[in-house]
């Protein structure tokens, strides 16, 4: 393998950790922690599944904004309240706290297992 080949083979493992690492200010958080979290008028709770995921199997108070819409419907939310955002298994969701924390969204959770870990 030549240099360029180590340098194209080191950008694409350092891209994808990058896509994996935790972010400052984006925590995971358990169901029971996302439970305890709903008797706080502080707190806004985001669904990010599709329209027909979050009508098939939902739990109130989480609200549906699709992933697909978040940063259209990113000025409907309050940057000084809490986020707790939820998707099927938390890969989506993480997806969008990362948008919202680029949004300047400061304290943000994601729900480690999504609903698959809601019993």
């Amino acid at each position: 393998m030549g240099i360029v080949e180590w340098i194209l083979l080191i950008i694409i493992v350092v891209f994808f950790a990058s896509r994996f690492m935790p972010v400052k200010g984006i925590n995971n958080i358990s169901v029971q922690e996302t439970k305890n979290k709903f008797k706080d008028n502080n707190v806004q709770f985001i669904d990010v599944r599709t329209p027909g995921e979050y009508k098939a199997n939902h739990r109130n108070p989480f609200k549906n904004i699709p992933l697909s819409n978040i940063a259209s419907k990113i000025d409907k939310l309050d940057k000084e309240k809490e986020v707790v955002v939820i998707c099927q298994s938390g890969m989506r969701s993480a997806r969008a706290a990362k948008i919202l924390k680029k949004h300047g969204f400061q304290k943000i959770y994601n729900v480690k297992g999504g609903m698959s870990a809601w019993v």
